[in-house]
């Protein structure tokens, strides 16, 4: 037994729940086990306990694993900047930034660093399981690919199809699948399943035997849909109060182009006494809401310019005359300023654009990332938070004489002289549960007093439950290579 491989018949199929799911399952078997992820896209990354940085679904199947996140766990990362570019992250550090049409050029030179960064973990554990990337029957990508194919032969790792039935199609999502392949690459794929299924599960019995005997592939089940997902660290910020009103109060979060590490909203999205209600484009803000919060991004003077597009400075204005509060988080906390410089063209174009005037501050962009994990005390009422900062740029001005927190008795982050608009660089902030819950009730929202941690074990012990009932898990396992 050495690793296995989960790629999906498409995008965002449950391939990281999967993971993380299969995850715990061979931990609690009493195996050593690591998740893997070649190469992630994703502006929601978690900081190592070694200064670099991967993708937070990595983190969360570590998490799965009773494992420290390590940047061997995802050793490239493509951190989106613009439409047409990301930055390129090679084992937790900056390489580079590169538009996608010459990526491609750049993907061979990026496989010495996956399978070392692979070997190391095959090393270290009995078990290593694997996360592809988006779908492997994007064969127009198949040159150099290290994500999936690619990947999967130079590691002779066996790889399983996952299926998403909740979109529709499923069929034909794996029997397409197979049909667009290069025959040794469809070699490598030992069986398939299916993901979110929603309501009576054998109705869907003879096309499942239609798969089985379209492809000749085993199936090792059909999983029904996990309700309890909600309550695990989002991958997409968009999942993140979706369809699920509570009929709390309302915190809002701008859903911005660029948004950036909202790992801070998990437990508040958690919360039963809280409606987290994201601000898509087109939308206006809710003129209920008792806060809202300006997320990270990995563009500030871009995310800036959208969010004018949007009218959301004039929507963030009216909120704030009518008593309501601001939180700016990381890039969010730039914008609330007055000006935001970028004199080198770290982000784009040199520069300097306003900001939305919020708190007295100013930022200018250095080309220094701090990237760290850090134990801070909030000011206001002395409670522990943790978390970590992601960010460059450096912010000074008068609404720093009322921090957010201090950090080794040093000031971090702004509040304005009012006290309804608050800026700080740390993220993670909210998963301090004795702080969360003195900062909602300071907005006058009960809180549950629930640990966020304890919820987030809790869920991974029903995610494996949930597949050990539906799934031939030992029959998966007992693949790996």
């Amino acid at each position: 037994m050495t690793s296995l491989m989960i790629q999906g018949a498409g995008s965002n199929v449950g391939k990281s729940m999967l993971v993380a799911g299969l995850c715990r399952a061979a931990r609690r078997r009493g195996l050593t086990v690591a998740p893997f992820k070649p190469q992630n896209m994703s502006n929601n990354a978690a900081v190592t306990a070694d200064g670099g940085e991967i993708g937070r679904a990595q983190a969360l199947q570590a998490l799965a694993c009773g494992l420290e996140p390590m940047v061997d766990m995802n050793p490239i990362l493509l951190k989106p900047e613009t439409d047409v570019g990301a930055q390129v992250v090679v084992q937790g550090k900056r390489l580079t930034t590169t538009k996608a049409r010459d990526y491609a050029g750049l993907k061979p030179k990026l496989m010495g660093a996956v399978l070392d960064s692979f070997a190391r973990l095959k090393a270290a554990h009995d078990l290593v399981i694997v996360e592809g990337a988006g779908s492997p029957a994007e064969v127009n990508l198949r040159a150099g690919d290290i994500a999936n194919m690619g990947f999967a032969r130079a590691a002779d790792v066996p790889v399983v199809l996952a299926g998403d039935i909740d979109r529709g199609g499923v069929i034909a999502q794996i029997v397409g699948t197979q049909a667009v392949l290069d025959p040794e690459d469809a070699a490598m794929i030992s069986g398939f399943l299916i993901n979110k299924f929603r309501g009576d599960v054998s109705l869907f019995d003879d096309g499942y035997k239609l798969i089985e005997t379209r492809t000749g592939w085993r199936g090792f089940g059909t999983l029904p849909w996990f309700r309890q997902a909600h309550l695990l660290p989002a991958e997409d910020a968009l999942d993140l109060g979706s369809g699920r009103s509570t009929g709390g109060t309302v915190i809002a979060c701008l859903a911005l182009s660029r948004i950036a590490n909202f790992d801070d909203l998990d437990p508040l999205a958690a919360e039963p006494g809280v409606d987290l209600v994201m601000v898509t484009p087109g939308q206006p803000i809710p003129g209920n809401a008792k806060l809202v919060i300006v997320p990270g991004s990995k563009s500030t003077r871009g995310d800036l310019a959208f969010l004018r597009e949007q009218g959301w400075d004039i929507d963030l204005a009216g909120h704030v005359r009518r008593g309501g509060h601001v939180l700016g988080i990381c890039g969010g906390y730039q914008m609330l300023g007055r000006t935001v410089a970028d004199p080198d063209g770290i982000e784009g174009t040199p520069g300097t654009t306003p900001g939305l005037g919020l708190l007295e501050v100013d930022t200018v962009m250095t080309p220094d990332k701090r990237l760290t994990r850090t134990r801070a005390t909030h000011a206001p009422t002395g409670l522990e938070v943790t978390g970590y900062e992601i960010h460059i740029g450096q912010t000074e001005g008068a609404d720093r004489a009322r921090p957010f927190a201090l950090i080794d008795g040093q000031p971090e982050g702004a509040t304005s002289a009012n006290g309804r608009v608050t800026g700080s660089y740390l993220h993670g902030m909210f998963s301090a549960d004795a702080f969360r819950a003195a900062f909602l009730q300071g907005l006058d929202i009960a809180a549950s007093g629930q640990s966020h941690a304890a919820a987030v074990e809790a869920t991974l012990d029903a995610l494996a439950d949930h597949m050990e009932a539906h799934l031939d898990v030992q029959g998966l396992l007992a693949l790996a290579r």
